[in-house]
């Protein structure tokens, strides 16, 4: 097998550390300043809710000592917040609650309004979908979907054949179901048969704060002659391409980043890329497991 393309995977690998950009010193430097500037600010103007920051890390207070007193405490301020347009993540209010917890399969501590987990750096968890088909001569092509030109994020773009983020109180099995109902009609029979094979986990800050990200990847082998649909107009249209077609298509400006890492994912599970001609192997790989 010939060597794999040097620019290639060099557009490769800077779309990794754009998405691990959290961990270089630079950016935690810018992070302090200004992001944490921002927080400092809250719990001063609303002790009733917040307690002084220490050691880095913001706490409630004590008397807030319930999911629920937790949950509606911190959404009224985020509300009230959200009114005087001075904080940026949250002028991309969703109305969609995210879970607040240590860990996947932790109970969660309140929830949150998911415009708002960047400024506190909570994590978020997602599902996403590699929608695939194997021709008779074992040829594998991909389902991607380009995003809605009016969607709030990443408009236009190159996506996975589904995904979505994983809601406060919702399961894994039953995000994957749903969102391939409703993005691309794919019925509940043919979702179910999707199998989970891998996390993609990244940490990256911007001017709205730290995204603190893990997917949970499934791999769904669809059947030759079915076409996805547009389902709840997030999606513009589908495109089946050949696995060569979406590999070059990774190291453009045209897919949507996380879901490209998913699919690089794809690529490396199902030997795609190997070892033996891509120099840059284990740099690939770790670059999709950086958990926080």
């Amino acid at each position: 097998m010939a060597a794999t393309n040097g620019v290639w995977s060099e557009k490769i690998l800077h779309l990794l550390r754009r998405m691990n950009n959290f961990y270089s010193t630079g950016s935690r430097r810018r992070v302090e300043r200004e992001v944490w500037r921002d927080v400092e600010v809250l719990t001063e103007m609303i002790p009733q809710v917040f307690s002084p920051p220490q050691g880095g890390a913001v706490g409630l207070c004590p008397g807030l000592d319930s999911y629920e007193s937790r949950s509606e405490a911190v959404d009224a301020v985020l509300r009230s917040l959200r009114q005087e347009d001075s904080i940026t993540c949250l002028k991309g209010w969703r109305d969609e609650k995210y879970s607040v917890m240590p860990g996947c399969s932790d109970p969660p501590l309140m929830w949150m309004e998911r415009a708002a987990t960047s400024l506190f750096g909570v994590k978020r968890y997602g599902v996403h979908i590699n929608g695939y088909t194997v021709g008779e001569s074992g040829e594998v092509s991909m389902w991607l979907a380009r995003r809605s030109r009016t969607k709030q994020t990443y408009p236009g773009l190159l996506d996975n054949v589904a995904a979505g983020g994983l809601a406060a109180g919702v399961g894994i099995r039953h995000t994957l179901i749903k969102e391939c109902q409703e993005e691309a009609c794919i019925p509940s029979a043919i979702a179910a048969t999707a199998r989970p094979v891998s996390t993609v986990s990244y940490t990256y800050e911007d001017e709205e704060g730290v995204f603190p990200e893990s997917q949970f990847v499934f791999d769904l082998q669809l059947p030759a002659d079915f076409r996805p649909r547009v389902g709840d107009g997030e999606v513009l249209e589908f495109h089946l391409l050949p696995i060569e077609k979406v590999k070059e298509l990774l190291a453009s400006d045209d897919f949507k980043p996380n879901s490209a890492m998913v699919v690089l994912d794809f690529l490396i599970r199902h030997a795609f890329i190997e070892p033996d001609s891509e120099a840059f192997y284990q740099e690939l790989v770790s670059g999709l497991h950086q958990t926080l």
